[in-house]
C-alpha cells in the first residue's frame, strides 16, 4: 500500500520473561505491522532474566526499557535446582516485582522463552526426570502465573510462549496446567509446533513449540500464523562474512582450538552426516586401513620439487627440512664418482681403486667362512641342542659363541608386562604388582557402535558436518563440535600446517575427503545463523561502503561481541536466544491483530491458517483516504 494512505499510527508494548540476550526484543522492535491506513510500532517495556550478562546484552539489543536481573524460582525450586539454600537476601519474585520491571506499564504482548534444558533432546531421559531439571521445567508454569497475577486487572492482549518441542511430552502435565490457567483468565489458547527457520527465513532449521494465547474479550479478531519462508543455505550467510580469524570479525569470530585427533575426526566425517559415518572407516590394529594422514604438500617442508616446476623463494634458511629445497634430477650419467661408498665387492671380481679414504668400499663377500680355518667363533650363535665353545678370558658376544637360540617363548604370567588378554582367553594370576602382567583386555563391546533407540546420543548429530549449501540445525545452548552438527564443510580451503601431537590443541585446516575444510562454526557465525547479526550490516566488499559502515557502527555503539570474554558463555546465550527474524514475523501478525481490534474489525482476508481460532476466517477491509478499498 502507498505510504500516503497511512494516517493512523499506534504503539503497542511488549514485555519478555526469561529474555536472555534480547533476540525476541530485537525482532519485535523491528516488526512493522500495517492494516489499511493504520500502522503500528512495537515498543519494549522491559525484560527479566537471572543472568546479569544476558541482561547487559538485552539492553544493547535495541531501544526500550532496561532489563531486570531477577530469579523467578520459588524457594523449593531454587533448592531443587542448585542443591542448596538461597543466599542471604534472596526472596521469591512477586507480581509487584513483575510490574516494577515493566515500569508499572501494561504490556499488549508478552513473550515467554523459559529455560528448555530439562526438555532438550541433548539431555538424557533419566536426567530430565531428576528434581533439578523438573524444577527448571516448572519455570514455564511459574512465568505464566506471575504474568497473569501481575496484570490481572488489565490482562495482556496476546501471549506467545516458546520452548523445545519435546516439552509437549516431557512436560505434558505442565502444559496442561498452563492451558487451564490461561483459559481461566479468559484466553483462547493454541498449541502448535513451528520451524523458526521457516518463519524467519533462516539458514537453520529450528523447530519449536509455540503456545499462543489471545484474550478473547480484549482481542476479538483471530490471530493468524506468520507467512512461511524458504530455508536458506549456510553458505548464503557465512559467505557474506569475513573468513574465520579475520580481525574484522572481532574476538567472537575465532576458530575454536580443538585437539588434533578431533580435527581428524571432523575431516573424515562425510558432509551432511555426523559421527556415525566414522563407523564405516576400516580400522586395523588401531590404524586406518585405507588412508594415511600426512602433511599437506603445499606446506613445502621436506618437499621435493619436480624437475619441470619452479622453485620457491630461496631464503636465508634454505635447508631441506625448511622448505622445498630438493629436486628430482632426471640427469644420470652412469656410476657416481664415489661409487665405492658402502659397497661390498664380489669375491670373483677385482676390487676398486685403493684410495686414501679407508672408509670407502673396501669390503668383500668372503665365501670361506665355513672352511674350518677360521674358528674363533666371532658373533657365534649356539643352537639349543648344541654344546658351546670354551669359555675364554674375553667374554663379550664378539669373542665367541656366547649367545644361544632359546626356543622357549618369553610369554608367561611373570614376563607378560603390559600384555593385553584376548576376550576369549583367561588372564594370568592376579598379583600385587599392577604393572607386572596382562591386566588389560581387548573388549569387543563398543558402546559407540551399538547405540539403540532411546539413547540420548543416538540422534544428537555428534561431529555432524553441515554442507555449505545446506541448513544448520537449531542452535542450542550447548552448541559444541562434539554434541551436534556444529561443523561446516567450508569450500574455502587454505594450506594446512604440519601434524601436531594427538592431544595438542590447535587450529587446523584439513582438506577433507570431499575437498572441503571441515571446521567448527565460529561463535559469531552461530549468532549470524540465529539472525542476531546481519552480515550486510557489518561488512561490504566495497572499501568506501565499508568505511561508512564502520563509522555508523562506531556512532551507534554497535558491537560484534557479547558481554564478557567466555566463548562457552556466549554460545550458551546465543543458543538460548529467540531468532530475531522469527520474532519479527510473529510480532508482525500480532501487531496486525491488535490493529484490527483497535479498528473494531473481527475478520481479515488471508490465505494463511488461523493460529488462535474458535471459528472459521472471513473478511476484513480498510478504507483508504481516496475512498478505495485496501485489502490487509
Amino acid at each position: 500500500m502507498p505510504r500516503d494512505l497511512i494516517t493512523i499510527t499506534k504503539t503497542y508494548n511488549h514485555f519478555h520473561f526469561c529474555c536472555g540476550l534480547g533476540g525476541g526484543k530485537k525482532g519485535f522492535n523491528r516488526a512493522k505491522p500495517q492494516v489499511g491506513n493504520m500502522a503500528a510500532t512495537l515498543r519494549c517495556i522491559g525484560g527479566i532474566d537471572v543472568d546479569p550478562a544476558a541482561i547487559r546484552d538485552f539492553d544493547r539489543a535495541g531501544p526500550g526499557r532496561p532489563g531486570t536481573v531477577m530469579d523467578l524460582f520459588t524457594r523449593a525450586q531454587y533448592i531443587a535446582f542448585h542443591g542448596k539454600e538461597p543466599p542471604a537476601g534472596w526472596r521469591e519474585a512477586t507480581a509487584e516485582d513483575i510490574r516494577r520491571a515493566a515500569g508499572n506499564e501494561s504490556p499488549n504482548i508478552v513473550f515467554i522463552s523459559s529455560p528448555c534444558k530439562g526438555a532438550s533432546g541433548l539431555l538424557s531421559e533419566t536426567l530430565s526426570k531428576t528434581a533439578k531439571y523438573q524444577a527448571l521445567n516448572e519455570l514455564t508454569l511459574r512465568c505464566i502465573w506471575l504474568m497473569a497475577e501481575a496484570w490481572a486487572d488489565n490482562p495482556v492482549d496476546l501471549i506467545v510462549f516458546e520452548n523445545v518441542p519435546r516439552l509437549a511430552t516431557r512436560g505434558r502435565h505442565l502444559l496442561d496446567q498452563i492451558i487451564q490457567l490461561l483459559q481461566q483468565f479468559g484466553y483462547a489458547v493454541a498449541e502448535s509446533k513451528h520451524d523458526c527457520g521457516v518463519l524467519g527465513g533462516l539458514a537453520q532449521s529450528r523447530k519449536r513449540l509455540l503456545l499462543v494465547a489471545r484474550h478473547m474479550q480484549k482481542v476479538p479478531p483471530f490471530l493468524y500464523e506468520p507467512h512461511k519462508k524458504q530455508l536458506r543455505a549456510v553458505g548464503d550467510i557465512l559467505g557474506r562474512m569475513p573468513f574465520p580469524g579475520d580481525e574484522a570479525g572481532g574476538p567472537m569470530h575465532r576458530i575454536p582450538r580443538l585437539q588434533w585427533k578431533t580435527w581428524l575426526r571432523l575431516a573424515l566425517v562425510e558432509a551432511g552426516s555426523d559421527w556415525r559415518s566414522l563407523n564405516r572407516l576400516q580400522v586395523e590394529d588401531g590404524y586406518l586401513r585405507d588412508y594415511i594422514i600426512v602433511p599437506d604438500m603445499h606446506n613445502d617442508a621436506l618437499g621435493v620439487r619436480k624437475w619441470d616446476s619452479h622453485s620457491g623463494t630461496v631464503t636465508g634458511n634454505g635447508r631441506p627440512a625448511t622448505g622445498a629445497f630438493s629436486v628430482a634430477d632426471p640427469r644420470h650419467f652412469g656410476p657416481a664418482k664415489h661409487s665405492n661408498e658402502c659397497r661390498v665387492g664380489e669375491w670373483t671380481e677385482p676390487a676398486k681403486v685403493v684410495s686414501g679414504a679407508h672408509g670407502t668400499g673396501q669390503c668383500v663377500a668372503d665365501p670361506r667362512f665355513d672352511s674350518g680355518t677360521y674358528d674363533c667363533g666371532q658373533y657365534g650363535l649356539c643352537g639349543w641342542d648344541q654344546t658351546m665353545g670354551a669359555i675364554i678370558n674375553v667374554k663379550s658376544p664378539g669373542q665367541g659363541t656366547f649367545a644361544v637360540q632359546d626356543p622357549r617363548p618369553p610369554s608367561g604370567p611373570l614376563f607378560s608386562k603390559y600384555a593385553v588378554t584376548r576376550w576369549e582367553k583367561n588372564t594370568g594370576t592376579v598379583i600385587g604388582g599392577d604393572d607386572q602382567g596382562a591386566y588389560a583386555v581387548a573388549d569387543p563391546r563398543s558402546a559407540i557402535n551399538n547405540r539403540t533407540k532411546g539413547d540420548a546420543y543416538l540422534t544428537g548429530g555428534h561431529y555432524g558436518i553441515v554442507p555449505w549449501e545446506g541448513q544448520s540445525g537449531a542452535v542450542s545452548a550447548a552448541a559444541g563440535y562434539d554434541n551436534g552438527r556444529w561443523s561446516v564443510a567450508d569450500p574455502r580451503i587454505d594450506a594446512a600446517p604440519l601434524l601436531p601431537a594427538q592431544d595438542e590443541k590447535t587450529i587446523a585446516i584439513i582438506r577433507a575427503l570431499d575437498g572441503t575444510w571441515h571446521r567448527p562454526f565460529t561463535t559469531l557465525e552461530l549468532a549470524a545463523l540465529q539472525s542476531l547479526i546481519d552480515p550486510d550490516e557489518h561488512w561490504s566488499t566495497d572499501p568506501q561502503i565499508q568505511m561508512e559502515i564502520n563509522e555508523r557502527n562506531r556512532r551507534l555503539g554497535v558491537s560484534l561481541c557479547l558481554d564478557g570474554t567466555s566463548d562457552s558463555a556466549h554460545r550458551e546465550r546465543i543458543g538460548n536466544a529467540v531468532p530475531p527474524l522469527a520474532a519479527e514475523a510473529i510480532g508482525e501478525v500480532m501487531g496486525i491483530t491488535l490493529l484490527l481490534a483497535a479498528a473494531g474489525e473481527t475478520f481479515m482476508l488471508s490465505s494463511v491458517p488461523i493460529w488462535v481460532q474458535p471459528v472459521a476466517m472471513a473478511l476484513s477491509v480498510a478504507q483508504g483516504t481516496n475512498g478505495q478499498i485496501a485489502l490487509a
